[in-house]
């Protein structure tokens, strides 16, 4: 079956980079260790599924861009999942609790700050979609 869901990408195939990431019951997963067994009956969403029914960026996604948390594109939606399942679990995280979270996933362009800044700018927006995902 194909989804027409090009967000998520294939990366190291080994669960180290982060590229992958998938929300499985609302749990950041690395796809490319997930036995498509474990997602029966599951809900899986991918980054396309973290915008609004209207199109309407989440908070992560629009911090991503408004504060240059990507440069060549690969590795954002790994990142962008994996952001949105941490601040679902910590919504006001220290700095060194985003450094911690964004361990997870590699990114070989942007050095790191602008993601950093993304996460803060995220966490700091009260009250909006930083969990916003599927209804």
């Amino acid at each position: 079956m194909n989804c027409g869901l090009t967000g998520t990408h294939l990366g190291c195939e080994h669960g180290v980079c982060g590229a992958c990431t998938v929300l499985l019951d609302g749990e950041a997963v690395r796809a490319c260790l997930v036995f498509a067994v474990q997602a029966n009956d599951a809900e899986v969403t991918t980054v396309e599924g973290l915008t609004g029914p209207d199109g309407q960026l989440s908070t992560v996604q629009a911090a991503f861009r408004e504060h240059h948390g990507l440069q060549c594109g690969f590795c954002t939606p790994g990142f962008v999942v994996s952001v949105t399942a941490f601040l679902a679990e910590n919504p006001k995280p220290t700095d060194e609790e985003i450094r911690e979270a964004l361990t997870g996933n590699l990114c070989r362009c942007t050095g790191y700050q602008g993601i950093v800044n993304a996460v803060r700018a995220a966490a700091d927006t009260a009250g909006t979609a930083v969990t916003e995902g599927p209804a």
